[in-house]
Order: C-alpha cells, then sequence, then structure tokens
C-alpha cells in the first residue's frame, strides 16, 4: 500500500486508530471456544463491527506462534480476511523481526509476499543490513523500533553517545538507507515528551504510536507533538478495544470504544484539515 492511500484512508474516515489483535484465548468470551478456530472467529467479529473505525490493524504476531501452527493459521486466516474484504485497511505485522541479510530477507518474504501484510515491525539493533532487505519490497513499508514505551527502553534507548541518544541516532542513520520513504517508526505514547525533537529530525514520517490509554500514554500529548501535515500518527489501541467485553456483546462494546477514540481523532483530522 502506498503511504498516499493510507492517508486519504485518515482523512476519508477521519481517523489515525490502529487496533492491535493480541489476541489471548484465555481473554475471548467462553462461547468462543466452540468454534472450529476461535481466534479468527474473535478477530473476524472484532474486524466487522469496527473497520470503519480505524484505518489499520496490527496483529501481534507472538500471540499467534504462541499457539503453534494452528496460531498460525489462524493469522493467515486473518490477514487473508482482511486483504480481501476490507482491503483499504493498512495492515501491520508486528513482529519486531530483526536478523542479519538474509535471514531478513526471508523475514519479508514470509510476511510481504506469502502472508501479503503491508508492513512488518523491525528491530534495528543489528543495523543496517538487518532492516534494508525490507526496504526492498515496493509498496511494503518497514516501522523501525526508535523509542518504545516499555520501562525498559530507558536501558538502551535514551543513553546519549557522541552527545545524542541513541534513538536520534537510529532516526537520523536510517534517512541515508536505500528507500528511506519506506521508513515508518514506533514511538512510544508514554515518552511524548520526546516528540518535538523526534519531529524535528523526520518530520515527514508516519508514527506507530503504542502505549495510549491502559499504558498511560497521553492521546492529547502525542498529538500536540507528534501530528505532522498529513496527520502522521498511527495510534494503536488493542487491549483497551478488542477486551471491552469478555459477553456475547463483545464486538459491539469493541466498537463502542473505537468510536470514542475514533471521535477525538476526528476533532484532530477535521483541525489540520481547516489550517
Amino acid at each position: 500500500m502506498k503511504t498516499e492511500h493510507l492517508i486519504d484512508q485518515i482523512y476519508k474516515k477521519k481517523s489515525f486508530l490502529c487496533i492491535g489483535l493480541d489476541v489471548d484465548i484465555s481473554k475471548i468470551p467462553s462461547f468462543l471456544l466452540k468454534e472450529k478456530d476461535p481466534i479468527y472467529a474473535f478477530n473476524k467479529a472484532i474486524i466487522d463491527s469496527t473497520n470503519h473505525l480505524c484505518v489499520a490493524y496490527k496483529p501481534n504476531i507472538a500471540f499467534y506462534e504462541a499457539y503453534g501452527l494452528k496460531g498460525w493459521k489462524s493469522l493467515e486466516k486473518t490477514i487473508n480476511y482482511l486483504n480481501e474484504k476490507y482491503p483499504e485497511i493498512f495492515t501491520i505485522a508486528d513482529a519486531k523481526r530483526g536478523d542479519i541479510g538474509n535471514t531478513s530477507s526471508m523475514y519479508a518474504k514470509a510476511f510481504f509476499e506469502d502472508l501479503k501484510f503491508d508492513s512488518i515491525t523491525v528491530a534495528p539493533y543489528m543495523g543496517k543490513d538487518s532492516v534494508v532487505p525490507f526496504l526492498a519490497f515496493k509498496d511494503k513499508h518497514t516501522i523501525v523500533l526508535a523509542l518504545t514505551s516499555n520501562q525498559g527502553a530507558l536501558d538502551f534507548q535514551t543513553k546519549k553517545i557522541d552527545g545524542s541518544e541513541l534513538y536520534k541516532h537510529v532516526l537520523k542513520t536510517s534517512k541515508t538507507w536505500t528507500n528511506s520513504n519506506n521508513l515508518m517508526y514506533v514511538i512510544g505514547a508514554t515518552k511524548a515528551e520526546f516528540l518535538a525533537d523526534i519531529r524535528k529530525i523526520i518530520p515527514d514520517s508516519f508514527l506507530l504510536v503504542p502505549g495510549v490509554g491502559t499504558q498511560g500514554g497521553s492521546f492529547e500529548e502525542v498529538c500536540k507533538y507528534g501530528i505532522n501535515k498529513h496527520i502522521g500518527l498511527l495510534i494503536n489501541s488493542s487491549r483497551g478495544i478488542i477486551y471491552a467485553s469478555n459477553r456475547s456483546d463483545f464486538a459491539k462494546a469493541a466498537a463502542y470504544e473505537a468510536k470514542e477514540l475514533q471521535q477525538k481523532m476526528a476533532v484532530e483530522v477535521l483541525k489540520l484539515k481547516n489550517l
């Protein structure tokens, strides 16, 4: 998917919501366990009830790998359903892959060619040759972990090297890579105070922002410092939406929570349109 298409969807839906499909069997409504594929049944219901409110879905791959081959089949069915029924939706494989060139090439083929995701999250710690293989794919996006929302992010990401924080080195260096226009970046909502500096380095890039809501990130602060001329944000919510209810009304409850966020986002989109 081209970036222009994603931007069009943001303006059309007045939303920059990404919904995380992090499916834990122990948390889904118990009646779904009677289904042949409970994970897929859950995802399909969530997608059908929320697709008009969001522009992206982000399955966290670990939540599928944990169930072995069955989980992988559920993931495959989920992405196929999205691509066939809702092709306008931007899809993110939250896989956090990061390895040397040949291995990264295989990861890229798995998620871009086989599963046909639009994007994938990648850890840049091993440097250029672990990321560039993903960038070789046309109209696919590589989302680099830059400044994450977890507490341990401070162990390395904000440490200074030659007078500048490590995450800033990641941002600046990645801009020099071939096809860097297809890069996006993970910036945690709990690090919203860093967004002003981040936007000075990557003013035009899309940022995937987890951590709003359950993890304590501020929607208002993220928008204040992170929005660019085309919004440039994908704010992710997972548990707060998909586990809004564990009863028969779970899909309706998820849509209600998604609508709450979408309405806040609509205000920001309209502000930008009126500038």
